[in-house]
């Protein structure tokens, strides 16, 4: 744990950051994305089978989590694969997985 004090304008921009994370993850949809990219990338194909969700709106789903930092992608020829862009959303999602998931 870091020792030094948080500004005031530091935890502003810290509760900002908290608050992106954490409203990406108020969608089921979303969290179902991240829970799947918890441990192994996915093609957007492989995704789509997994989830009850037409193209278009995997597609967006995909496109807020990448923009708010939360997925990674790489491309394959004409595949696109996802991954968890971060190394927190992952801390998050075990973290959700314990609390909801365990007694499962």
């Amino acid at each position: 744990m870091n020792d030094k004090a948080l500004t005031m304008e530091d935890m502003l921009k810290q509760s900002s950051l908290a608050a992106t994370f954490l409203k990406a993850l108020s969608n089921e949809n979303r969290l179902m994305i991240l829970c799947y990219l918890l441990d192994k990338e996915l093609s957007v194909t492989a995704l789509n089978e997994k989830l009850p969700l037409s193209q278009s709106a995997l597609s967006q789903h995909l496109a807020l989590l990448r923009k708010d930092g939360l997925v990674k992608t790489r491309r394959e020829s004409q595949t696109i694969f996802y991954s968890l862009g971060d190394a927190r959303v992952k801390t998050l999602i075990q973290t959700l997985h314990s609390l909801f998931c365990q007694s499962l």
